[in-house]
């Protein structure tokens, strides 16, 4: 398959897009939970100091939310709403 046509396959709109980031976020969130809270309850109480004080916490949330959030994670959804787009478009015909 060639890069123009595997581009279009792959094509959302403008807006669709922004909300599957959104959807993917939210996963994120909802998966790294635990971690979330570990820096929360670190960093409470702190202003600049949460910087190193914190730096441990951060790192693990960072690494959780990579793991949801990155464009990997976000072309697969793409391919996912696209096919249901197409399953949709199908039923109608």
């Amino acid at each position: 398959m060639g890069y123009v046509q595997e581009a279009r396959e792959n094509h959302v709109k403008k807006k669709v897009e922004e909300a599957l980031r959104s959807k993917m976020k939210a996963k994120a969130l909802k998966e790294c939970d635990q971690y979330t809270s570990k820096y929360a309850q670190c960093a409470s109480g702190r202003t600049f100091s949460v910087v190193w004080k914190c730096r441990e916490q951060a790192k693990e949330l960072n690494n959780c939310l990579h793991q949801y959030t990155n464009d990997a994670v976000l072309e697969e959804m793409k391919k996912e709403y696209m096919l249901q787009q197409d399953g949709k478009e199908a039923a109608r015909v």
